[in-house]
């Protein structure tokens, strides 16, 4: 493991590859850098892949609360100073995408393309995320489990792709109590819909299309709502790029790679066909 060490905690990273530009992976609300295995595979050729853990995930250290997107989007700044990283593409899930269009609006220098994913410019309400900040540190995590694995995946996928589905749950109950109600503080707390128009740097939308945390509505908003966006939407439920990984792979290196997203077609809104790919690495 690679850890950076911070002013009040520490950040996991890895890097994967050994050639080409940058691509940062920002993991979801109760996940870690594992969750884009899947990519990783396939994109390391291409690319030069860092992930990490989210403050109070995975290995990373957990600082006391509550956290602010600024602190989180500071984090991902903090690495790229570190690792002398002066530009990176940058994908981002979830509270991941909510990181991502902090960039977009604060650090647009520092990104070169940006994709968005499963994501929103405001998730949920304040009262929705203290209200389940107060039920996991009464309860904990474990209770969470089985609804979460309901919004996260599909009820087919649940049941063909069992063992992919019981370790990102077990990642999930693992994941710190203190670092998960910081992240429900900087949920509550963003609200980044007046200023997506400070986004210029060229933006891909990926949702779900049965994703009942954050709609393809939401995604459509995000990239109607900058100056070079585009939405395409893959089969499956919020975490989209397990879900649904070929699909995505294909999409995110369409986007990365094609000489022309620089210039998107704003009125580009794909949806993809709901044929089901196998899984990488499952059977």
């Amino acid at each position: 493991m690679a850890f950076l060490n911070l002013p009040t905690h520490r950040l996991r990273y890895r890097i994967d590859g050994e050639r080409g530009p940058w691509l940062t992976f920002c993991n979801s609300l109760g996940t870690d850098l594992n969750m884009w295995d899947a990519q990783v595979g396939v994109l390391s050729n291409t690319f030069r892949i860092l992930r990490y853990d989210r403050r109070g995930h995975g290995a990373s250290g957990a600082p006391p609360g509550p956290y602010s997107i600024a602190d989180l989007g500071g984090d991902v700044l903090a690495l790229l100073d570190s690792l002398a990283i002066g530009r990176t593409h940058f994908c981002g899930l979830s509270i991941g995408g909510m990181v991502g269009q902090w960039l977009g609006i604060h650090a647009g220098d520092r990104v070169d393309r940006l994709v968005v994913c499963a994501t929103a410019a405001r998730i949920g309400t304040p009262e929705s995320w203290q209200t389940r900040s107060e039920q996991v540190r009464e309860h904990g995590l474990a209770p969470l489990m089985e609804t979460t694995a309901e919004r996260w995946f599909t009820p087919s996928f649940n049941a063909s792709h069992p063992a992919v589905v019981r370790d990102i749950l077990q990642r999930f109950a693992g994941t710190s109590v203190d670092g998960y109600r910081g992240c429900c503080a900087a949920l509550a707390g963003t609200d980044l819909r007046a200023e997506l128009g400070r986004i210029e740097t060229p933006l891909l939308a990926i949702s779900g299309n049965d994703d009942p945390v954050c709609t393809p509505t939401d995604l459509q908003a995000i990239a109607g709502g900058v100056v070079n966006g585009s939405h395409l939407s893959l089969p499956g439920r919020h975490i989209v790029n397990i879900e649904s990984a070929q699909e995505f792979n294909a999409a995110l290196q369409d986007f990365l790679v094609s000489p022309d997203s620089g210039n998107i077609d704003k009125s580009r809104d794909r949806t993809a066909s709901a044929r089901r790919l196998p899984v990488p690495g499952t059977s």
